[in-house]
């Protein structure tokens, strides 16, 4: 699912335009510079005229990287008429501080290969099927309900027999105001609020073997997370003997579905139908070592404020049946054409190796449909279901889809389904929108009929998580970033690489007001802003962070490898560290331990700055003293700019090991100011107000005002919310 931004747009516009006055204000209430500024410059060479030294303790002195003391000052007597005071950067951060060109944007997505894509079932399986699902549902359009039955066949894939199934009922989340989802929520997901009195539900009305025997008196509901005995959106049901390892179940029920107004993912708007999440879903059996679990069993979850899914893969038959009027979208492709007997047309839709199945359906859908196909994508049918205020929009959708289609199979693995369906909701069924299911997307709801690149943005966000949850399926309740940061990721990468619109990562890291733990479970986060602050954007600057430590080649070959291995299975953090560490030959435990499994984000301060007067061989010069306190996780690769009243500076790269170190410079004239990452390419460092300093205020003026500005920031930041 991706974050909504919309109206948000203009609450950031408004923010950033307060950071930038409360920035200005910072340099314009302190006391000015001698002189102005030149263009950055740098010298960090050998024959500088300036001693850098960093001790590992503050107050230690020890030899500088570039050079000694004593060389220093011997080069100062020899050089200080000689050379300028200012030279052309020729470090690492000279490269850093020049932004990579952006590519020039290709109106055209890459052009399609000659493609006639099958629609059959796959000669070969691409997962390992534990389930199989035959199901047959109609909609009652005027009574706003669904009436199924459903086939379930599931396999053992453990060691050990199992006599008690579970399965998810996610539509009774919206029974009552009571249920776990509800009241974590607050009825309301985004921007989108569930209608007083609205109420949705599903019941299981009979669930038998294939012998005959009904197992309805062996229903329970289950709470493990929070034992609310209100929500009943996870459920037990005993067999009347064990399945055995490698063996396979059978069972055959009947059951109904309230569909509520739509504001979380499912329900309806006016004629408009999204059915995701609509049938009683088996939950997952692990065997050992899955996800590096322990001991085999059940992953069991209830359907909660911040959750979305985790199921197995498997074969899905689906007959739908709806008035004649409307069309129906779904998982899969159609079997045959539908049937139509006047009153009533029936689709039949078939998908294999996917973990889940959803439709939507209604009598306004405009429908078109493209074949594509690429080096990297064997042949695909294109599928839109435009509301009819985006008839016009019909190439953007399209373009979008190829694009997005097209890259991620080249820089990730390849698309393996003959089809993909893009929903477009009407206007007020936006809460249908921006979300994912195996071979179907939903873009925004239509309701602006010249919108802005988010109508592009939202469909590539979502067919990324046709790779990032569609293939390789993680596990959301427990590991959300596995797919959302991810697919964030290469939602930007897109989007830089194909519209020219790069991120502001140095915005994204300022909201990171709440940082937390990744691995946590998606409900444990509290509040919806602070789960997406998380799992959306610090899970993908975690990403970007190592892409700029190994370079964006070798992130590519990491994310590559990432996904061939672990398409169509359930991977964990743990999976992908192993990958990053084979893949670079390095250990990546003090990064993972900080950043993913911690809630770390940088933070370095410049916390004093002293300077005199002395002299050098009877050569008047300064000695200027820079304090640099850490009070985050660590970055290997810190820059720091040291600038001095006589224009001149120097750009230094600092490991960023110590917690508390003195910079000794000695120069010509007096330090005018420094400044920690000037170019803003520590991507995780989040409370930037603390990383410039100047000379001439008083320490405690001076942290006083950082801290307060933060603050402000922080508070600023706290009231958007996703």
């Amino acid at each position: 699912m991706i974050k909504r931004f919309g109206r948000l747009s203009v609450q950031w516009c408004s923010l950033l335009v307060l950071a930038m006055g409360l920035t200005w204000a910072s340099h314009a209430l302190l006391p000015p510079t001698p002189e102005a500024s030149p263009s950055p410059t740098a010298s960090n060479q050998p024959d500088s005229i300036s001693a850098w030294t960093h001790p590992s303790s503050l107050g230690a002195q020890s030899p500088s990287p570039v050079q000694t003391q004593a060389q220093t000052q011997t080069q100062a007597q020899q050089q200080s008429q000689a050379q300028p005071l200012a030279k052309p950067a020729s470090s690492a951060l000279a490269a850093q501080a020049e932004e990579p060109a952006l590519p020039p944007v290709n109106p055209q997505a890459p052009p399609s290969l000659p493609a006639k894509p099958v629609e059959k079932p796959a000669p070969t399986p691409l997962s390992n099927r534990i389930v199989e699902y035959h199901m047959n549902v109609e909609l009652d359009a005027e009574g706003k309900l669904l009436s199924g039955t459903q086939s379930l066949t599931w396999k053992n894939p453990g060691k050990l027999p199992v006599q008690e199934l579970y399965f998810h009922l996610y539509p009774n989340a919206f029974s009552s105001k009571k249920t776990t989802f509800m009241k974590e929520s607050g009825g309301r997901l985004r921007d989108d609020k569930s209608k007083d009195g609205s109420y949705g539900g599903m019941e299981v009305n009979s669930m038998k073997t294939l012998d005959g025997e009904e197992l309805m008196g062996s229903f329970q509901y289950v709470q493990p997370d929070d034992g609310n005995k209100d929500d009943r959106s996870l459920m037990k049901v005993t067999l009347p003997k064990a399945v055995n390892p490698g063996q396979k179940v059978t069972l055959e029920s009947v059951f109904t579905v309230r569909l509520p107004s739509v504001f979380a993912r499912m329900g309806y708007a006016g004629d408009f139908v999204m059915a995701g999440q609509w049938f009683p879903k088996i939950a997952v059996y692990e065997p050992t070592g899955s996800r590096g679990r322990g001991t085999e069993g059940w992953n069991l979850h209830q359907y909660h404020g911040n959750s979305e899914f985790y199921a197995d893969f498997g074969i899905y038959d689906v007959r739908v049946q709806v008035p004649s009027s409307y069309t129906v979208a779904a998982t899969g492709f159609p079997l045959k054409p539908p049937t139509d007997d006047g009153k009533k047309k029936t689709y039949a839709f078939y998908a294999d190796d996917v973990h889940d199945f959803a439709w939507a359906a209604s009598p306004h859908f405009i429908y078109y449909e493209e074949p594509y196909a690429t080096p990297q994508v064997p042949g695909v049918r294109i599928k839109l279901y435009l509301d009819p205020n985006h008839k016009e929009l019909k190439g953007r959708y399209m373009t979008a889809a190829k694009k997005a289609l097209a890259r991620y199979s080249e820089w990730y693995g390849s698309y393996p389904y003959s089809t993909l369906s893009i929903v477009v909701p009407p206007a007020n069924g936006n809460g249908a929108g921006g979300m994912e299911y195996p071979t179907l997307v939903t873009g925004w709801g239509a309701a602006d009929d010249q919108p802005d690149l988010e109508l592009e943005r939202v469909i590539v966000h979502e067919i990324g998580h046709q790779f990032w949850y569609g293939m390789v399926a993680s596990n959301e309740f427990e590991e959300a970033w596995l797919d959302e940061a991810f697919t964030s990721y290469a939602e930007d990468k897109l989007m830089e690489r194909e519209y020219g619109v790069r991120p502001n990562t140095t915005v994204e890291a300022s909201y990171m007001t709440q940082p937390e733990s990744l691995n946590l479970n998606s409900w444990s986060y509290g509040k919806h802003d602070a789960y997406a602050e998380n799992v959306y954007t610090r899970g993908k600057l975690v990403l970007r962070a190592i892409e700029d430590q190994v370079g964006s080649e070798t992130m590519q070959r990491v994310l590559k490898a990432y996904f061939r291995a672990w398409r169509f299975k359930h991977p964990a953090t743990a999976d992908f560290q192993k990958i990053l560490e084979d893949t670079t030959k390095t250990s990546w435990a003090e990064f993972f331990t900080q950043y993913v499994y911690s809630g770390q984000m940088v933070d370095y301060a410049i916390t004093g700055i002293q300077t005199k007067k002395t002299s050098v061989d009877e050569i008047p010069m300064y000695e200027n003293n820079v304090r640099i306190q850490k009070y985050g996780g660590t970055y290997h690769q810190v820059p720091i700019r040291f600038h001095f009243a006589d224009g001149s500076q120097i750009d230094q790269i600092w490991d960023g090991l110590d917690a508390d170190v003195n910079f000794k410079l000695h120069h010509p004239a007096r330090l005018d100011w420094a400044a920690i990452d000037p170019q803003y390419k520590v991507v995780l460092e989040n409370k930037r107000m603390n990383n410039f300093m100047k000379t001439d205020v008083e320490p405690q003026l001076a942290i006083r005002w950082n801290l307060g500005v933060t603050k402000l920031l922080e508070t600023l930041f706290d009231w958007i919310v996703w």
